[in-house]
């Protein structure tokens, strides 16, 4: 029979205090203008996926950068997504990437991971609101486009 130690360390949940913005986000102006400014000059050069993660107020309380990759395409993991999700307690996020071409249509590519992804979060009870495609010029609503599934 094993024996655990009993001074193991208790995990307890604690609001950690930071200097990340807390901004209400209610359109899709407002998201995709407060996530360009996690972009730098990388824009046009290659793809970057990100999230911006909301309390159930539609506050921001964090983002994360999911990944980077080349100039037509960057792996996004769901679990991952979820692991941030989950960690900040988020009750919603925003999905972004980039279109270095400056094409503002989804790819099929995009519509699949944005399905799999809402089905990822929603077993945590955490909604996806939308998922913005940013170019230099201007985005791309999936909300607006009654594309969120």
């Amino acid at each position: 029979m094993k024996t655990y130690q009993k001074n193991l360390p208790l995990i307890t949940l604690k609001k950690t205090k930071t200097d990340f913005p807390c901004v209400k986000i209610v359109t899709s102006k407002e998201a995709s203008e407060f996530i360009r400014n996690f972009y730098s000059d990388d824009l046009g050069i290659f793809e970057s996926f990100f999230i911006l993660l909301l309390n159930r107020s539609n506050n921001t309380i964090g983002y994360a950068k999911i990944s980077q990759g080349g100039i037509v395409g960057t792996v996004i993991d769901a679990t991952i997504i979820a692991k941030y999700c989950v960690e900040a307690l988020a009750k919603s996020v925003i999905l972004a990437h980039n279109h270095p071409s400056g094409n503002l249509v989804p790819s099929e590519a995009d519509k699949e991971i944005t399905k799999k992804i809402v089905a990822t979060l929603k077993i945590f009870d955490c909604a996806v609101l939308d998922h913005v495609i940013l170019t230099e010029e201007s985005y791309f609503s999936f909300a607006d486009e009654g594309l969120m599934y």
